[in-house]
């Protein structure tokens, strides 16, 4: 299916359903068009079989060429690519070294528009997703064999994190659950948290056990999570926390067969679909492989787009040179930005570090590696890099002007755990942990303090995971929002998380950037919603603007 125009994106007759044939492994994906208004044949496994592989491919043909999304740029406008800029981009994590590109100084600086593309990106991934899996239902409906009922549990999940995030996003959604030309109605706050609450209730009982769905597919402990997700964030979507529940439904997932990976940096490796220690804490990954889900979004992003020419085992011979730490980021391991181990001042870079094996003997000498941050930040997920391969490097910068303006996020590898060689040399094999356990770790911290509980057990069991010399005796909200960010950095959810501590936009807290300041500010509070693209307030009577947007 190809999309021009937002309005386009929910007509039966301009959508063509793309599947692959795979039967069993979400992995495996040989994608060809397959289009509803012309062929003979529904193929239900495809059609379903497409619903998981939109979450990491963006079109039919690899890396491009035949995009899901006509009219956008397709390594621009894939779900994941599109959902982690707007989570990630304006916020105290990262930052984007080219600031000339479109619309990343509004992103940047928290002050983008209606008529902002990165925005309409978003909207537009999110409601075409919606209208496959909308189609696969429908062409499903009555069906009562047990396969059938299962993937469609299945694809009701998809869906209903698909509203999750335009609840999120958007605090509203362009509202269908049939396949036709009815434009959609919108659905706001309360009714859609509702409706996303009533939508996994209702499909919980046909859901696998957790951990006994294939490798990449959602069971009920991606259901329990997205629950306790839900409840967490009520207060925002509602105007009425539910703390109680959020416990519940994390607890439900703590108790369950998943268990935390004692090797925190295996979690984002190529091998975290084979090697047994990653995968019984990855409870929803996006499936990723080097050759057979080529692309521009995905896990690609991640580590192409964090890694420049010159670093020492880049996992990709293409380094974008994109996506730094904000200084902001690097305090939640050194409170004193001075105890950074950086290259000093007055040492020069010599000429002819041309090798990893020289660029880490260089790096060595001066206590520059990844492993001597991990050493003096006292914590295994400071997963940062101030050496010397491909430049110098700055900890904070009073102008955004490269790469090498903040240290090196090295989070994301395409090295496997064993030393086995990856697929591909330049598009990584790194499965992308959608949904992990020590979400549910923390949803259950943060609700327990929230109702005046005690929470330093859950915090510190994630510590004690990652090594960290620092266990927590006292928990307080900044120690809770920075502990969502030292276990979840650069993992496309953190303006959710400062949205809901009340710090996204006020100056309650401040980092580097924020508002376009180099020390921070604070902005208007209606960017805590992103706006209605103004292509669909234009073609869809049904859908009104955010209030600030004009």
């Amino acid at each position: 299916m190809k999309t021009k125009y937002i309005k386009q994106l929910f007509s039966a007759a301009l959508i063509a359903v793309l599947s692959s044939g795979v039967t069993s492994c979400i992995n495996d994906l040989d994608i060809s068009p397959i289009d509803p208004q012309t062929g003979g044949s529904f193929d239900q496994q495809g059609v379903f079989v497409k619903g998981y592989a939109m979450l990491g491919v963006t079109g039919q043909k690899g890396i491009d060429g035949s995009p899901d999304l006509d009219g956008q740029d397709e390594g621009e406008s894939g779900f994941y690519r599109t959902t982690f800029n707007c989570n990630e981009l304006p916020t105290d994590e990262c930052l984007w070294a080219w600031q000339e590109n479109q619309d990343i100084p509004q992103l940047t600086s928290i002050s983008w528009s209606p008529s902002s593309q990165r925005t309409e990106w978003v909207y537009v991934r999110l409601g075409y997703d919606i209208t496959q899996y909308n189609f696969f239902l429908d062409q499903t409906e009555g069906m009562t064999d047990a396969e059938t009922l299962r993937q469609r549990a299945e694809i009701r999940f998809l869906r209903a994190l698909h509203y999750w995030y335009f609840l999120d996003l958007f605090g509203k959604a362009p509202f269908k659950e049939h396949f036709s030309n009815d434009l959609p109605v919108e659905k706001k706050g309360t009714e859609l948290y509702t409706y996303i609450q009533n939508e996994l209730n209702e499909i919980e009982a046909d859901m696998y056990e957790p951990r006994q769905a294939p490798f990449g597919r959602a069971d009920k402990a991606a259901n329990w999570l997205l629950r306790a997700r839900l409840y967490l964030n009520a207060g925002v979507y509602t105007g009425q926390t539910d703390y109680a529940k959020a416990e519940e439904y994390a607890s439900k997932v703590i108790g369950s067969a998943y268990k935390l990976c004692t090797n925190y940096s295996e979690l984002f490796m190529a091998d975290n679909d084979e090697n047994e220690n990653a995968m019984q804490e990855i409870i929803l990954p996006i499936r990723q492989d080097g050759v057979k889900t080529r692309n521009h979004g995905g896990s690609t992003y991640l580590v192409c787009g964090t890694r420049i020419a010159g670093m020492p085992r880049m996992g990709t011979t293409n380094g974008w040179s994109c996506i730094f730490a904000r200084a902001t980021m690097v305090k939640k391991f050194f409170s004193n930005l001075d105890d950074v181990p950086m290259l000093s001042a007055d040492v020069e870079i010599p000429k002819g570090l041309d090798t990893d094996e020289q660029i880490d003997a260089f790096d060595a000498e001066h206590g520059i590696r990844t492993e001597d941050m991990i050493k003096a930040a006292g914590d295994d997920r400071a997963l940062l890099y101030s050496g010397v391969g491909g430049g110098r490097r700055k900890i904070q910068t009073d102008a955004i002007s490269g790469f090498t303006d903040g240290l090196s996020i090295v989070k994301w590898q395409n090295y496997r755990s064993d030393g086995k060689p990856v697929s591909h040399a330049t598009y990584p094999d790194t499965d992308i942990p959608l949904f992990r356990l020590a979400e549910a770790y923390l949803t259950r911290a943060e609700a327990i303090f929230r109702q005046g509980g005690d929470a330093t057990g859950d915090i510190n069991e994630l510590r004690k995971r990652a090594n960290c010399t620092r266990k927590v005796q006292t928990v307080t909200e900044q120690e809770l929002i920075d502990e969502w960010a030292r276990e979840f950095y650069l993992e496309g959810r953190r303006r959710s998380d400062l949205v809901r501590f009340g710090m996204f936009t006020t100056n309650k807290y401040l980092w580097d950037w924020k508002g376009g300041a180099m020390n921070g500010t604070s902005v208007a509070s209606y960017y805590n919603k992103y706006p209605i693209p103004v292509s669909d307030i234009n073609n869809n009577r049904n859908m009104s603007q955010n209030e600030g947007y004009k």
